[in-house]
């Protein structure tokens, strides 16, 4: 027993640990020592790891950790808008399935199964380039790519509660729609909602990378891990590794911390899954 509680603290700490060193970082260092991103030092180019440069420099001689810090700020909000903005929409459409059901239902569950029949990737990038590449046009590409997940989650959840004795007995009681939705299906649907953003922001921080280090995201001179891992493939052949390594952990690190902390979470409201650890 005491072994499997250690397991299960570790399973949250060291996630935790990770996502607010990252968050400390984000937020400390360009208060303490903000990055011009057009500066170059042609006197420290591609120096290794050291103390003074921990992730060393690149092919510029910018500090590769620096650097990859801001680019974590950036994937980090686009994440975050790009989910909730994603939420919204599959919210929306999978609401009006739910709750209206019939021909509304089957309309709107085959736009969804058209959406997912495209790559998202290549819709992505199809969206960005009908736009021109900047930080809003990469978070509109994700947002109009990832919300069928949520669309049929609030759908499957909407549909099963108006089945649920409960629902019978407030409308049997007289209660009208707006305080069926507002009392008895909002609260059951709501964390179902919020897991799936969360567990959308390493989908969508990924999305992102794979924009920007297609050319598509951030313009080039702007510190971005997608950018940066880019830039970093030139380095790779004369040997600086750190280039393209040092950006590719960071956002794999932190990408992992948060599906870890999210996949924790949704043990959590699984009632199985809770009977079972008794939690």
């Amino acid at each position: 027993m005491a072994d499997l509680l250690t397991a299960r603290r570790a399973r949250v700490s060291v996630p935790l640990v990770v996502l607010l060193v990252a968050a400390g970082a984000v937020l400390l260092v360009p208060l303490i020592a903000p990055l011009d991103q057009s500066a170059v030092a042609l006197d420290r180019v591609a120096l290794p790891p050291s103390a003074a440069h921990p992730g060393g420099t690149d092919d510029l001689g910018r500090d590769v950790l620096h650097r990859s810090i801001y680019g974590l700020r950036v994937s980090l909000l686009v994440g975050v808008v790009a989910a909730l903005a994603a939420t919204v929409i599959g919210g929306v459409v999978g609401g009006l399935a739910g709750l209206l059901g019939g021909w509304v239902d089957r309309v709107l569950m085959r736009v969804v199964d058209t959406v997912a029949a495209l790559p998202h990737l290549l819709l992505g990038i199809f969206i960005v380039a009908m736009l021109r590449p900047s930080l809003g046009a990469v978070i509109l590409s994700i947002g109009l790519t990832h919300w069928l997940s949520t669309a049929r989650i609030v759908r499957s959840e909407l549909l099963s509660l108006r089945t649920r004795p409960f629902i019978d007995a407030a409308i049997a009681g007289g209660a009208s729609r707006a305080r069926i939705l507002t009392r008895h299906l909002l609260p059951h649907v709501l964390p179902k909602i919020a897991l799936a953003t969360t567990l959308m922001i390493p989908h969508a921080v990924w999305h992102e990378t794979s924009l920007s280090f297609l050319g598509l995201g951030l313009p080039p001179h702007l510190a971005s891990l997608g950018n940066m891992i880019n830039d970093g493939q030139r380095s790779l052949l004369t040997g600086a590794w750190w280039a393209s390594i040092v950006p590719g952990a960071v956002i794999v690190v932190v990408t992992l911390a948060i599906a870890a902390l999210a996949a924790r979470w949704r043990d959590r409201l699984d009632p199985r899954v809770r009977a079972e650890l008794n939690l």
